[in-house]
């Protein structure tokens, strides 16, 4: 017996739009705050002569570009599963975290660029006045929140996006605590801090750019989940009544969702029906307790065909009955079998055979018709075990 069951993605039409007013709740205060940032630090970087602070304001200014394109991805990617996307279409949220990281990266090598002429031509080096101080303290302070505030709703909704545009916010912050030590080196005396400051946020931006599009593209390549969620995985299959192993499982992502598929080994000869709702028990189980899964595949074993199936080469059903019926032929019980029950295990097939019971008297009649019926399929190689049954 093999059998799967499969369900779709848990989520209904009720919970993905939830899912998305949600995100879009987070990310339009965060863009309202970013927009309200980055003209703060332009202004007075430019005032206050500052260019590690137009460095920040241009980086919060990408920030508010990356709201937009989060706010269309979210919304694209809470879409339920149709016909062309059996999956859903969480796989939007990873496309867009290679766009963030590519627009974090292209603004940190402008920066980059722009500061390291000024400290090449020290002519060209900024002069900050306090204001760019102050200015990079309320930026610490209020992009800290923020980051706060949105890494607390993207593991609420388990959003990748959401993640990194949390991580935005903090390397916002990170970036105003660089300027403030830059612009209050040159201060004090120390000209090319501002620059060199321009700089380490430019390379610290790189950085989280780069960590944004690796991470979404092993999640394109479906990379399995982490060792210690998929061992978590598989032994919830195994408290499941019924499951004696589980073997070829396999997990990846598809956005907020974890998808599962797994072989799992149940007694050979259990109905299918039987076989079927342990499948869909150790379905529920995973879906109820390991958090994020949300789709799983569960592929139902009579035997252990981790390494190799014994049974492939057998004939099916319609043929193997003929090749039977031909060699009890000359059985007059033949005529009265009500059904024949298949098991192919361990390369061969068994046989069991329903027969009413008014064809024998009494127990040894029983076993002397059993062995008619199993010397009978002798001449079979691929019968194994030949079982009558009376009702």
């Amino acid at each position: 017996m093999a059998a799967e069951a499969r369900v779709g993605s848990t989520h209904n039409d009720g919970a993905g739009h939830q899912r998305y007013r949600e995100i879009r709740r987070v990310t339009i205060v965060g863009a309202w705050i970013n927009a309200a940032l980055a003209t703060l630090k332009l202004a007075f970087g430019y005032l206050a002569h500052s260019q590690a602070l137009i460095a920040d304001g241009l980086h919060s200014l990408s920030d508010l570009a990356s709201d937009f394109l989060l706010l269309f991805a979210a919304k694209h990617a809470s879409r339920d599963a149709d016909e062309d996307h059996p999956y859903g279409h969480g796989r939007i949220e990873t496309v867009f975290g290679i766009v963030q990281g590519a627009i974090l990266g292209a603004f940190a090598i402008g920066i980059a660029y722009d500061a390291a002429q000024r400290l090449l031509e020290p002519a060209r080096l900024l002069h900050p006045t306090v204001a760019a101080l102050a200015v990079a303290a309320v930026s610490i302070l209020v992009k800290e929140l923020l980051y706060r505030y949105t890494i607390k709703a993207a593991r609420k909704l388990r959003s990748n996006m959401l993640r990194g545009n949390a991580w935005d916010h903090r390397s916002d912050a990170i970036s105003s605590v660089i300027v403030l030590i830059g612009v209050a080196g040159t201060l004090l005396g120390v000209p090319y801090l501002d620059a060199l400051a321009a700089v380490g946020v430019a390379l610290m931006i790189i950085k989280i750019s780069w960590t944004l599009i690796w991470q979404s593209l092993r999640e394109l390549i479906d990379t399995a989940l982490d060792a210690e969620v998929v061992e978590q995985i598989h032994n919830e299959i195994l408290q499941v009544n019924g499951v004696r192993r589980a073997h070829t499982l396999r997990t990846r992502k598809s956005g907020g969702d974890a998808l599962v598929d797994v072989h799992i080994q149940v007694a050979p000869t259990l109905s299918v029906s039987e076989g079927h709702r342990i499948g869909e028990k150790a379905r529920e189980a995973l879906i109820a307790h390991i958090e994020g899964v949300a789709d799983v595949t569960v592929h139902i074993d009579p035997e252990d065909d981790e390494t190799s199936s014994p049974s492939d080469h057998l004939p099916l059903r319609d043929e193997i009955l003929q090749r039977l019926r031909g060699c009890w032929e000359a059985l007059p019980e033949a005529a009265a079998i009500e059904d024949v029950t298949l098991h192919y295990l361990d390369g061969r097939i068994h046989v069991d055979i329903t027969l009413p019971l008014e064809c024998v008297a009494d127990r040894a009649a029983a076993r002397a018709l059993t062995e008619a019926f199993r010397r009978a399929t002798g001449s079979l190689a691929e019968i194994g075990a030949v079982k009558l049954l009376f009702q």
